[in-house]
């Protein structure tokens, strides 16, 4: 555990530098799904979509949550970085824990696309959109401010 401790500067910015590109990705995924709704099924522009949606999740969504995730794991492991005691990780880890459930609905939904299968409408991805956003905030207060 002392190496965590010796380490934790960079653990730390390694998981801030993840989250970033994660919550990107998770902002702008649902975007280009409003934007794909508009498009034709099998014209080259929902094709051209079906691309930059494997893309975005598949080269930096996807491995950033797996890299925020794991920096998150060794910060949490770290001895005197979380004061178990105190309620705001329990806010905190929800807040997590909703980033990643959208993910697995916005994976679903690239699936959808890819078949030629969304049903759902531009109203459905402008609300998903705003979700990562209410998480974001959440876990930011519950991190900088520790208000409980």
């Amino acid at each position: 555990m002392s190496l965590l401790a010796d380490l934790y500067p960079w653990t730390k910015a390694l998981h801030v530098i993840s989250v970033i590109a994660w919550m990107a990705g998770l902002l702008y995924l649902p975007r280009l799904y409003v934007y794909h709704c508009e498009t034709t099924p099998g014209t080259t522009e929902s094709e051209r979509f079906k691309v930059m949606e494997r893309r975005l999740l598949k080269i930096i969504t996807t491995p950033a949550m797996i890299a925020s995730w794991t920096f998150g794991t060794l910060l949490v492991l770290t001895p005197g970085v979380v004061d178990w005691s105190s309620g705001w990780w329990h806010l905190k880890m929800a807040g997590i824990i909703a980033l990643t459930a959208v993910h697995g609905v916005l994976a679903a939904r690239r699936r959808d696309f890819l078949h030629d299968r969304n049903r759902r409408p531009q109203k459905y991805y402008r609300v998903l959109n705003e979700v990562p956003t209410v998480a974001m905030i959440v876990i930011v207060i519950m991190v900088i401010v520790k208000p409980f």
